[in-house]
Formats: structure tokens, C-alpha cells, sequence
């Protein structure tokens, strides 16, 4: 029962607190995911501050659509929900928007063509790691190679990120938003 990840509470060593310092809090609270990544100094400095910041290519919208479909479709209520509380309305995701991330297929008419071809090529890579020809044509024509790195960037943390949280079995947090039902 030793090995089973679990948050880290503080106090922590000096190096892991100056990295857990670089983590988003709400006045002065960590997810518990976050405190989860504590286990490994090395995982906490290589996870996700490094692609939640404002220098990404992407438009938090895009952002928000590879990362809520990336954590819906690793079945991880505890990402998904986290995000959804914090930047859906930023995002501009209306309602339906939200459970079409999670229960929507990706040529559902609540998303614009781009968006859809997003969805599509999320799809692809949580399902297979490679997109279908017609989809990687229009990943390409679609998003600048900046872009598409950052896309797969995301796409990829997030997977680690949901394998984690999943396996953690990390308690919801009370603000997330849950699963609509199917």
C-alpha cells in the first residue's frame, strides 16, 4: 500500500516547494492533482504549468476544446471538471457546448467547421495516435506547425495528466464541474 499515489501534503523540501510555488492556487490553495504530481520533483517540473501559460499559439478556446476532449475521452472527471469551472466561460463554450465535449461527436452542430475539425482530429490521436488522412489534411491547412505542436503538446499532457489523476483516484473538487449524464 506504500506505493499508491496520493496528494503530498506541505511541508515540502525546499526544491519541490519552489516548484509547486510555479503552479496556479486560489488563495493560496493547490489541486489536489497538482499535489499529487509532488510525488516526483522531476514529474512536477515537467508537468502542466509549462503549457497553461499566455504564450501559447493557441486561443484559450482551442486550448480549452483539445483539453476538455483529450480528459473526456480518458474518462477523467476530475481534469474535466476542473477545467470546465475555470475556463469554460472564458472559452465561451455555451452549455451545450460543454456536455457536446464529453457526449458530442465531433461533427456535432454546436461546434463552428474549424472546431469540428479539431474535435476530429483529438478523436483520432486519443484513439490511435495517428490522425485519418482527411483529417491530418486539414490539421495542417488549419493550424500553423507552432499550433499543431502545441495541439499535440496538449493532447499528450493530458493524456499523462488523466492516466495520473485516474489512477490517483484523486476526490473530485468541490468547485469542478461533473460528467453530464449520457
Amino acid at each position: 500500500m506504500g506505493n499508491i499515489l496520493a496528494p503530498v501534503m506541505p511541508p515540502y523540501s525546499s526544491e519541490l516547494t519552489a516548484v509547486m510555488q510555479q503552479y496556479p492556487q486560489q488563495e493560496g490553495y493547490l489541486l489536489n492533482l497538482f499535489r499529487v504530481f509532488a510525488n516526483s520533483v522531476r514529474f512536477a517540473k515537467k508537468a502542466v504549468p509549462n503549457l497553461l501559460d499566455k504564450g501559447s499559439p493557441l486561443p484559450i478556446r482551442e486550448r480549452e476544446i483539445v483539453i476538455l476532449r483529450t480528459t473526456a475521452n480518458n474518462d477523467c472527471e476530475y481534469e474535466w471538471g476542473v477545467h470546465v469551472a475555470i475556463f469554460a466561460s472564458a472559452a465561451g463554450f455555451s452549455e451545450a457546448q460543454v456536455v457536446a465535449t464529453k457526449n458530442g461527436n465531433c461533427d456535432d452542430p454546436v461546434w463552428n467547421d474549424q472546431e469540428k475539425s479539431l474535435l476530429a482530429s483529438i478523436d483520432d490521436l486519443c484513439r490511435s495516435g495517428v490522425m485519418d488522412e482527411e483529417n491530418l489534411a486539414a490539421f495542417r491547412r488549419l493550424w500553423s506547425k507552432e499550433e499543431q505542436m502545441e495541439i499535440m503538446a496538449l493532447c499528450g499532457t493530458y493524456h499523462t495528466v488523466s492516466f495520473v489523476a485516474n489512477s490517483a483516484t484523486v476526490g473530485l473538487e468541490d468547485f469542478a464541474a461533473r460528467f453530464p449524464a449520457a
